[in-house]
């Protein structure tokens, strides 16, 4: 009987976790994350904000030091992935993170207590890692940090996140959110492969160019600091077109899919 017993707890280790178990251990993460004070979510964003910009410059470190090769973005682009990683696996408050974390409580509630939670949430945490980002490019753009052959790669890399119009970059940032909320949607289910997951997925956002509203506010607040942009294209015509389109895509297409999931299988049976 012991070792039936101890066979069955080794299948149930083995086994994914089902729809419903993801959701349910990611609705948990949501409730403790809006439990959590304005101040506690505010430091933490702002560690968010600072840590997302070594993708910034991670990136553009290694592609100042790859030769100019069709297959040089492949190598540089995984820079993007370090300030993902730095975040995820150190518990910081990511804005993306969180279309899908405390969202799965407001859609099991629907009360107006927890949306003002949400927007309580989503403001001080976004609030935040926009303000580490521009910490962290002012230092990048106005102190001897990196060699001039870095400025022009970091630079290279601020006017390619900024050369589409308003429309494009809002539908590379749908997939970026989209991408980071499945991200965020398979981490449970991962129990020793958590930073080859990060990886994998942020690496695939940064080679289709998705834009990215706090990895890409390090690069744009960059170019402004610096004048090779004006704030008014960083902030209306990136910023906001990237949250905007960031949010539809973590929310709708992965979010409330996989709410509808959980709680109709949950339902079914």
């Amino acid at each position: 009987m012991a070792e039936d017993e101890s066979d069955r707890k080794k299948i149930e280790a083995a086994k994914t976790l089902d729809a419903k178990t993801a959701y349910e251990v990611i609705k948990e993460e949501g409730e403790v994350e809006l439990s959590r004070s304005t101040g506690a979510l505010f430091w933490s964003g702002l560690a968010a904000g600072l840590s997302m910009g070594f993708s910034f410059l991670a990136e553009g470190l290694l592609r100042s030091h790859l030769p100019e090769a069709e297959w040089r973005p492949l190598v540089a682009k995984l820079g993007y992935s370090v300030g993902f990683a730095v975040v995820i696996i150190g518990s910081q408050q990511l804005f993306t993170e969180n279309t899908l974390t405390p969202i799965l409580p407001l859609l099991a509630r629907r009360t107006k207590e927890c949306f003002r939670n949400v927007l309580r949430l989503w403001g001080a945490v976004l609030i935040a890692n926009l303000l580490g980002a521009l910490l962290f490019a002012f230092a990048l753009g106005r102190l001897a940090v990196v060699e001039p052959s870095v400025h022009v790669a970091l630079s290279d890399l601020s006017r390619e996140a900024m050369q589409f119009d308003v429309a494009v970059t809002m539908l590379h940032a749908v997939y970026a959110g989209w991408l980071i909320a499945l991200m965020v949607w398979m981490l449970p289910a991962v129990k020793g492969g958590r930073l080859a997951v990060v990886v994998l997925m942020t690496y695939l956002v940064g080679l289709g160019g998705f834009a990215h509203v706090i990895a890409g506010a390090s690069e744009v607040f960059y170019a402004a600091i610096r004048g090779e942009a004006s704030w008014r294209a960083a902030v209306l015509g990136y910023l906001l077109p990237t949250l905007v389109g960031n949010v539809l895509g973590g929310v709708t297409l992965v979010t409330a899919l996989n709410h509808a999931q959980a709680t109709h299988g949950e339902e079914g049976s």
